[in-house]
């Protein structure tokens, strides 16, 4: 009987040092939150009456650990290795809640609560998501000229569909941020389809956005005129210049030449040259006539006598 009654006394102690433990640490379980870039987050914590403490514990994914406490007896705060974007949101006697301000990535990580009371320990833990939405663009593959859906830069990747159904996967590319951009051609089963429509889900939104593209022969078509424009207005700029390399060219050799004048005699000088012969002429005939005045006088008959 004795022995039966030590082992009730033994049963109690274990149940109330079972409910002791029990009531003494009390942890909620791990709750996933997520917050979209940019925005404020709040992560709630349960007060308890008789508060002696308050701590909240940070673990982000960039950085160092983060600490925020409270005690009650001195009415004191202190904060190590927390950045200004998190903070208490109100007194945290009043209400222990914690605020993070313009979420970024470097704040995706573990949280944890923990509040020191009479009745005993009590944590709450969360596990912050943070979520980029993508930007969803669509435009015509300028080598084949099919439809082309992109989610870029979204956190997490974002899910692409074609209707109607492509046959070709999307493709992601990985960014040092932890963003991933989503890249869909459209590749329909029947190649006569030119228009499409892309849709994208994602946690944060989701959208959708139609494309219509030409048929390849005309996309074809089309660059082979914008080359020979191209082409064409390539080659007046190399026209033009030469151009005016001849024209400048020409202009220098004509002022360089020197031009061929013919020697020119004054009038004054002819006048000059031609007054001596003329009075030698005029002298001769003065002295041809005398002679032949003379000799007619020789000749004529007694009693007559030449004119004078």
């Amino acid at each position: 009987m004795k022995a039966g009654g030590d082992m009730k006394i033994a049963g109690k102690a274990v149940c109330v040092f079972v409910l002791f433990t029990i009531k003494v640490m009390s942890t909620v379980g791990n709750l996933e939150v997520s917050a979209v870039v940019g925005s404020t987050s709040v992560l709630t914590c349960t007060p308890r009456p008789n508060t002696t403490m308050i701590i909240w514990k940070m673990s982000p994914k960039v950085g160092g650990p983060c600490t925020l406490g409270y005690r009650a007896d001195h009415n004191k705060t202190d904060r190590t290795n927390c950045s200004d974007s998190i903070n208490w949101r109100s007194r945290p006697d009043q209400d222990p809640a914690l605020e993070i301000r313009q979420v970024g990535i470097a704040h995706e990580g573990n949280y944890t609560c923990e509040v020191v009371a009479t009745e005993g320990n009590f944590h709450e833990m969360y596990h912050l998501t943070v979520l980029v939405p993508p930007r969803l663009t669509v435009r015509c593959d300028d080598d084949d000229g099919r439809p082309v859906c992109e989610a870029g830069a979204g956190r997490p990747a974002a899910q692409i569909w074609w209707v109607p159904e492509s046959n070709s996967p999307p493709r992601e590319e990985a960014h040092d941020n932890g963003t991933v951009t989503v890249l869909s051609k459209f590749a329909a089963y029947s190649t006569n389809v030119t228009n499409a429509t892309c849709f994208m889900s994602h946690p944060v939104w989701n959208q959708s956005m139609d494309v219509g593209c030409p048929p390849p022969e005309n996309t074809n078509l089309t660059r082979l005129y914008v080359s020979i424009i191209l082409c064409f207005l390539s080659i007046i700029p190399f026209v033009a210049v030469m151009y005016y390399f001849k024209l400048h060219i020409d202009r220098l050799c004509h002022k360089t030449k020197t031009p061929e004048t013919a020697p020119t005699d004054s009038p004054q000088e002819d006048t000059m040259e031609v007054e001596p012969y003329t009075i030698y002429v005029q002298k001769e005939n003065v002295i041809y006539n005398s002679v032949s005045d003379l000799t007619a006088g020789q000749n004529l008959p007694q009693g007559l006598s030449p004119a004078t």
